[in-house]
């Protein structure tokens, strides 16, 4: 399952060799949560690790991770697995595969919605508003 998450680069670990041929590296993503921000860790495993080393701590990134889950010693644990990382307002594809923002078809679909909306209240004589 991909996810994607915003926030703000808040503290990246050292990479740690877990075996021979097993390596990872955790960092924390703090993100502007209403009332309470929230720190965020996600784990980079293998060749990945070395892909925060190009970011510094108070950037905003956008995260793309993946949901883990395992059991261990009837224990259950849950990791959130980044797989690409990048400052939030960079752009990686064309405009081609972008969708509309709104702003664009504002104008006639507003207009369309109010002709719906005054065919369908027309053909009532109550005071209810909808």
């Amino acid at each position: 399952m991909a996810f994607q998450i915003e926030g703000k680069l808040h503290r990246v670990f050292d990479t740690e060799q877990k075996t021979d041929t097993f390596q990872a590296r955790e960092f924390v993503i703090e993100t502007a949560d209403a009332q309470y921000p929230q720190m965020i860790k996600f784990q980079l495993t293998q060749d990945k690790c070395a892909i925060i080393d190009e970011y510094e701590l108070g950037d905003e990134l956008a995260v793309h991770f993946d949901l883990r889950g395992r059991e261990w010693n009837e224990r259950f644990f849950t990791n959130l697995s980044a797989w690409k990382i990048e400052r939030v307002g960079e752009q990686t594809g064309s405009a081609a595969g972008k969708k509309p923002t709104g702003s664009e078809n504002d104008s006639s679909s507003s207009s369309t919605q109010q002709g719906k909306q005054s065919a369908s209240t027309a053909d009532f004589d109550d005071d209810i508003p909808f």
